[in-house]
């Protein structure tokens, strides 16, 4: 058994959980089979039917409806007991012609990267002017369902390797990442981003863009997202609360 343990929770209302099952056990599958090799850590995927609890001590990938739902459900930062939590808005995925499958498994293997939605890359450019962080998110350069590849029947996301952020390899001489679609470190293929902060610029995290990369994007980083959360205070951050009938179920994400 993997140290840790996830469970997938259907609150979505454009979803079946018959039809997150078999996307469980792709995603299962990635974490197993793509992800523990290269990264290292492993997880137990568990999937937890509507109308029941997810056991204690796991990790949550919740499935929801729209991120536009900003008073209620983008504020649960973690679960219950405090413990990391990733969620997936499955009809904006659908309204934009989007593979909710693939959100899920960036959400997931993002999750298992950088848990905690604290770390980075420094890339110093000199000694006096300081230099780049990079957000360590696993699937943004790469995020576009182009470039996902299939499991089973299902689409699930690229994701980039731990070479990808190190700065010291030359283009072509490792992989990247999974789909072997990147040839250099920081590289973001079409519709790929990653978040970056200049530590001598003062001016907070922003994203680069493969469209545009080095442009800032001023627009607010979307509600419950990952993006939003490594740009809000720990102290800002809002533990998941039962609503007082039925547990978890009964969690306000409306």
């Amino acid at each position: 058994m993997a140290d840790i343990q996830i469970a997938v929770l259907n609150r979505s209302t454009v979803l079946t959980d018959d039809q997150l099952q078999p996307v469980v056990a792709a995603l299962q599958k990635q974490v197993h089979n793509d992800w523990a090799p290269v990264w290292g850590n492993d997880a137990d995927l568990s999937f937890v039917p509507t109308g029941t609890q997810p056991a204690a001590g796991s990790w949550w990938l919740v499935i929801l409806d729209d991120s536009d739902q900003a008073g209620a459900l983008g504020y649960h930062d973690l679960t219950t007991e405090g413990l990391p939590l990733g969620k997936v808005f499955a009809n904006s995925d659908l309204t934009a012609g989007l593979q909710w499958s693939v959100t899920a498994s960036h959400e997931l293997l993002e999750m298992l990267g950088d848990p905690d939605i604290n770390l980075s890359a420094l890339v110093q450019t000199d000694a006096t002017q300081g230099g780049t962080l990079y957000a360590y998110e696993v699937c943004d350069a790469c995020e576009d369902d182009q470039f996902g590849y299939v499991i089973d029947g299902v689409t699930v996301s690229d994701f980039v390797h731990p070479t990808w952020f190190e700065s010291f390899r030359s283009p072509g001489s490792v992989q990247f990442d999974q789909g072997k679609h990147i040839t250099a470190p920081f590289q973001l293929l079409p519709g790929g981003y990653i978040g970056a902060l200049d530590i001598a610029a003062g001016t907070g995290w922003h994203q680069l863009t493969a469209e545009s990369t080095g442009a800032r994007y001023a627009m607010r980083p979307r509600v419950g997202s990952r993006r939003e959360r490594r740009r809000t205070p720990r102290n800002h951050w809002f533990r998941s609360e039962p609503s007082g009938h039925g547990g978890v179920d009964a969690l306000r994400w409306r």
